[in-house]
């Protein structure tokens, strides 16, 4: 018998008015210890799903027209199948947290941060346990921060949520969903804001603890690398309906759904391979051995202060001795785990963080020590496209205005009606309408909101781009569509990007040159298909040994 059976489930969200059928006619199941794997886009319904199952949806806004969730309720030493639309809120109550628990996509919003990670999984213990003392609490949330390797455990228990890593509060999380030992994990994307060494990690971490208590696990991801690794059924969303499930091998395989299709096709793995020696014997190409942008032994140190007089008794070295060059017309890759200096070393570059010492330089000249005024030049030459334009894009301005006040200030364009055709020549570029420029940003998609960012980048015909993580937070078919859209802008205007992500299977599919740095330093750099293909660092090694592989 099936731990979950999801029959003709249908979830409707009241918005505006308006109804939304954000799950419609959905049934699959779940066996006991098996792992079920949901993938689809933004806005497919997997995460209303998952709510839905374990009823947090407020019931003001949502109904369950149709349907069943039957859940083998597992209670003291009997089992019982129940309807999870059915319950009351009491009994609810009881599996949430217990029988079926939860991890969240962000831990930072899903820790309470008033209070120390201990003490939060203490009250998960004594929710459900109210016979425990505090003591025998304690000692629980311990081993169970212990049993998801979190390094001196006793010491961390104080901790804040602020004051942890990113890795560190998923496991936290991840402690906390498994503190009472719950017949049906949860996971809504986990892993994907992690670096691919602790995604590594937690997913290993996940897989172990599920073999030992025999747990069933639904784990909602884009990543199909991470379904290939972890899943043993598929299940394929697209608008609120389940569009194909069916077992891992065969659906990566052989899809048999035209949407499944399309995804597949969409990973870098999967996107047809570009002939990289073309770029170095072309005639053509032989001024891309000219270097444009050099680093010479490049410095950025934070300082760390300490004690009433805050006098300085340390610093961050987060770009340490750093020399590299960015050779003209190439897509450079700058690679590492979170903290070890990417974006800071591209902010340095553009000298919007001033380096503490060393030299850059762009054609040949040098812009360390450059006043405001003296740099304004050389900001026509170098842009940046951020990793969030969502924070990045003045929600209060037209993409009119936000593609035609760079120009106007770097003097481009005789009037405004020249800038406003220059911006929608440069809309167009990055594949989008003329009348978007009419419209605000929060009226756009995740993936039309960084083309327009892009577009901000090109709207003043720069000659080097730095692209931060622009990928990051994408859907696989719109990221493959921005990489495409990069080569071709790179193509049509010879331009250079420093491209900066933690995505290796991006970094072998878009970048000819790959730099990978290490707490501050960088520890290789060479050809993408020398480092990717045989690093030689063992940081790099295990870097690349880390990727979830959909064809491993």
């Amino acid at each position: 018998m099936s731990l979950l059976q999801v029959q003709h489930l249908k979830t409707w969200l009241q918005s505006g008015g308006n109804t939304v059928k954000a799950v419609d006619d959905v049934s699959f199941s779940i066996e006991k210890g098996e792992t079920f794997c949901l993938v689809g886009e933004s806005g497919s319904g997997k995460s209303i799903l998952a709510l839905s199952i374990i009823q947090l949806l407020p019931a003001r806004i949502s109904s369950h027209p149709g349907g069943k969730i039957l859940f083998d309720w597992r209670k003291q030493a009997s089992t019982q199948q129940v309807d999870m639309l059915k319950l009351d809120e009491n009994a609810l109550c009881d599996i949430r947290g217990s029988r079926i628990a939860m991890i969240f996509q962000e831990p930072m919003t899903s820790l309470n941060p008033v209070f120390r990670v201990g003490e939060q999984i203490m009250e998960a213990l004594l929710l459900h346990n109210p016979g425990l003392s505090d003591e025998i609490a304690r000692q629980r949330a311990l081993a169970a921060m212990e049993e998801v390797q979190i390094n001196n455990a006793a010491s961390r228990f104080n901790n804040y949520p602020h004051e942890l890593s990113g890795g560190q509060r998923q496991r936290i999380m991840i402690a906390m969903a498994l503190a009472c030992e719950p017949d049906l994990l949860i996971a809504d994307e986990p892993t994907t804001a992690l670096d691919v060494t602790v995604q590594a990690e937690v997913l290993k971490l996940i897989k172990a603890l599920q073999q030992r208590k025999r747990m069933s696990v639904l784990f909602i991801t884009h990543d199909f690398g991470v379904v290939a690794q972890i899943a043993d059924k598929v299940g394929v969303m697209k608008k609120g309906k389940l569009v194909e499930v069916g077992e891992t091998r065969q659906v990566l395989k052989h899809p048999s759904h035209a949407y499944s299709q399309k995804l597949l096709a969409a990973v870098p793995e999967n996107l047809p391979r570009r002939d990289k020696s073309k770029l170095e014997t072309t005639g053509e190409n032989k001024k891309n051995n000219e270097a444009l942008v050099k680093t010479a032994r490049l410095d950025v140190f934070f300082p760390i202060r300490k004690g009433i007089l805050q006098r300085v008794v340390d610093y961050v070295r987060a770009v340490d001795d750093v020399t590299i060059d960015i050779h003209k017309g190439k897509i450079v890759a700058l690679v590492g785990e979170s903290g070890s200096g990417k974006t800071t070393l591209g902010r340095a570059i553009l000298q919007l963080q001033k380096p503490t010492a060393g030299s850059v330089t762009i054609d040949g000249e040098e812009l360390v020590g450059l006043s405001s005024k003296e740099l304004k030049p050389w900001r026509r030459k170098m842009q940046i496209a951020f990793q969030d334009p969502q924070s990045s894009l003045n929600p209060r301005l037209l993409i009119a205005k936000t593609l035609t006040e760079p120009m106007q200030v770097h003097g481009i364009g005789k009037d405004d009606e020249e800038r406003l055709e220059l911006a929608a020549e440069v809309l167009e570029a990055v594949q989008l309408k003329r009348d978007f420029l009419w419209r605000y940003p929060h009226e756009f998609s995740g993936g039309q909101r960084q083309r327009i960012g892009l577009a901000r980048a090109l709207a003043v015909n720069p000659e080097f781009i730095v692209c931060d993580e622009i990928t990051s937070a994408l859907d696989v078919s719109v990221q493959a569509e921005v990489l495409q859209l990069l080569l071709e802008i790179r193509e049509q205007r010879d331009l250079t990007l420093l491209f900066i992500t933690h995505n290796i299977a991006v970094v072998e599919y878009l970048s000819d040159e790959t730099i990978v740095m290490k707490s501050g330093k960088v520890v290789e750099q060479g050809l993408t298909s020398d480092v990717c293909g045989n690093p030689q660092n063992p940081y790099t090694q295990k870097l690349i040994a880390a990727v979830p592989r959909l064809n491993s």
